[in-house]
């Protein structure tokens, strides 16, 4: 299975009208993170709700081939708390055909003025309505210490929820400008989600970070009207406090790669090399690498028309 690639003549003269302006490009550039115009009409949302009830409920197209070790996959065993499930545009044609709308993707390559944008993971996520429930608390940490084996510092992530989106259902909010930080003092742990670490020291590393760097923790929170999304830059920190409000949070976080992306070893300090959940399940480049353009798990959400299926941008006559 693979998502078809979709020109940019495809979008409408309306669509261009959403795609980001050259201010909008530059003030991702400075402060690492962009709220869109409307990119989804609100039956297109209503749809995403319902897909994602099925995916609740059982429905699959299709099933992982095997399970990698670092698989987020929330089964209603695990009870009522913050619900994380990847891979759903592998394993749900419903949610699939509204994530691989080809005005995402424009609005993605924009941003990270790329001529290719790819696939790399989707997450639904699902916060119950529970103000005490420590697991809808996702502390401070960037997106690229858990992709260390991939080559592109221009990855980034569309954060798209399904309802108005706030401060009170613990929307996601960004470090402003912190992806232009130097980091310091990295070390292994970095490289493990952040539910793996303490939340009390992941806020001791941004800390340590914006001092560092002499920087004040500007902590801007996204506010969402349904239909919109936001995108943040793949070392922009963020996180997002619990849910207060009557009601789920309901959203998808959409991870995207450059068309420039690549597998690449990182080696702990153990001598151990760190894998990706895509090392088990993606084929492999002759040379044996992980292949992060498997259409299948990584496939092409949109292509400049001047850059030609696997080749070099054309040149101008």
């Amino acid at each position: 299975m693979s998502l078809s690639v979709t020109p940019p003549s495809a979008l409408t003269d309306e669509e261009r009208t959403l795609l980001p302006t050259g201010a909008d490009i530059e003030f991702y550039a400075e402060h690492g993170w962009y709220l869109t115009k409307k990119l989804f009409t609100d039956d297109e949302v209503d749809a995403l709700v319902a897909a994602s009830d099925r995916y609740y409920a059982g429905e699959r197209d299709r099933g992982l081939p095997l399970r990698p070790p670092r698989l987020a996959y929330w089964d209603p065993s695990q009870g009522d708390v913050q619900r994380h499930n990847d891979y759903v545009h592998y394993e749900h044609d419903g949610l699939a055909s509204l994530l691989r709308k080809p005005l995402i993707g424009a609005v993605a390559a924009a941003l990270a003025r790329a001529d290719e944008i790819r696939v790399f993971q989707s997450t639904l996520i699902y916060k119950p309505p529970i103000a005490g429930e420590p697991t809808n608390i996702v502390p401070w940490h960037f997106d690229k210490h858990y992709w260390s084996p991939s080559t592109s510092d221009k990855m980034l992530t569309a954060f798209i929820p399904f309802h108005d989106c706030g401060e009170e259902m613990g929307t996601i909010t960004m470090v402003d400008g912190s992806h232009r930080w130097q980091e310091i003092h990295r070390d292994d742990s970095m490289t493990r989600h952040f539910a793996e670490r303490e939340a009390g020291d992941l806020e001791r590393v941004l800390a340590e970070n914006a001092a560092f760097n002499h920087a004040s923790v500007v902590k801007v929170p996204m506010i969402i009207p349904k239909g919109h999304m936001s995108f943040h830059h793949c070392r922009t920190y963020h996180g997002s406090g619990t849910n207060r409000s009557p009601r789920p949070r309901r959203a998808i976080s959409f991870h995207l790669q450059d068309g420039g992306n690549a597998y690449r070893p990182y080696v702990l300090s153990t001598g151990e090399t760190l894998t990706y959940n895509h090392d088990v399940l993606v084929r492999r480049l002759p040379d044996g690498r992980p292949d992060y353009s498997d259409p299948d798990f990584c496939p092409v959400l949109w292509r400049d028309p001047g850059r030609p299926a696997g080749g070099q941008p054309r040149q101008e006559d």
